[in-house]
């Protein structure tokens, strides 16, 4: 192999601005610029990553219930479209308690917040506090107030359910409307559903 066909990247940062390349070829790389490319690359492979609890993808399940790296709920869509039942059932769930103040598919009203647009910075840990002891945003410019759902068995037992759906938007996983695919019913979201409900 010729060798100036062999690139030498060499950091000289003490002698000067660039880094300069092997002797043999004329070619000079300022470090800023360098610099700049190597995060623009880091920063791509988190791009993906829209909502505030991390990278969504799956990394384990559990009797049809998914989580991602960190443990929290996330969302199965196949390439055919079809989604998980959780997913499913938060996209009911939310159009059953939710849509009225949020707007259908999470994307707000004149009154309360987009969702989809909230989860794309909101924890998981976070989204579950504020459904559960609610959240006040009075000001000279705000009079947004969100109830406490703690006592709404309709919210609290599917309350995954809705992250999962609202997850899916807010990183464009799915469109809005009703998802035309979903998986069965899992054995285990029948039991949770009745241990939680009381309803069989």
């Amino acid at each position: 192999m010729d060798r100036r066909a062999a690139v030498v990247l060499r950091a000289d940062f003490l002698s000067g601005p660039n880094l300069e390349m092997h002797k043999d070829s004329c070619v000079r790389i300022n470090p800023w610029k360098f610099a700049f490319v190597i995060l623009a690359i880091a920063f791509a492979g988190t791009a993906a990553c829209a909502d505030g609890s991390g990278d969504p993808a799956v990394a384990s399940s559990d009797s049809g219930k998914y989580a991602d790296k960190d443990g929290n709920p996330t969302y199965k869509v196949s390439e055919d479209g079809t989604v998980d039942w959780y997913t499913y059932s938060g996209f009911r769930r939310y159009h059953s308690d939710c849509h009225v103040c949020h707007g259908p598919n999470g994307e707000g009203s004149s009154y309360a917040p987009a969702l989809a647009e909230s989860l794309k910075t909101l924890s998981y840990v976070d989204f579950n506090n504020v459904v559960t002891n609610g959240r006040k945003n009075v000001d000279a410019a705000n009079d947004k107030v969100m109830p406490s759902f703690a006592e709404n068995s309709n919210v609290m037992c599917f309350l995954d359910d809705i992250y999962v759906y609202l997850r899916a938007r807010a990183n464009g996983a799915i469109p809005g409307g009703r998802p035309p695919k979903h998986e069965d019913k899992p054995e285990a979201a029948k039991q949770a559903e009745t241990s939680c409900t009381g309803v069989k």
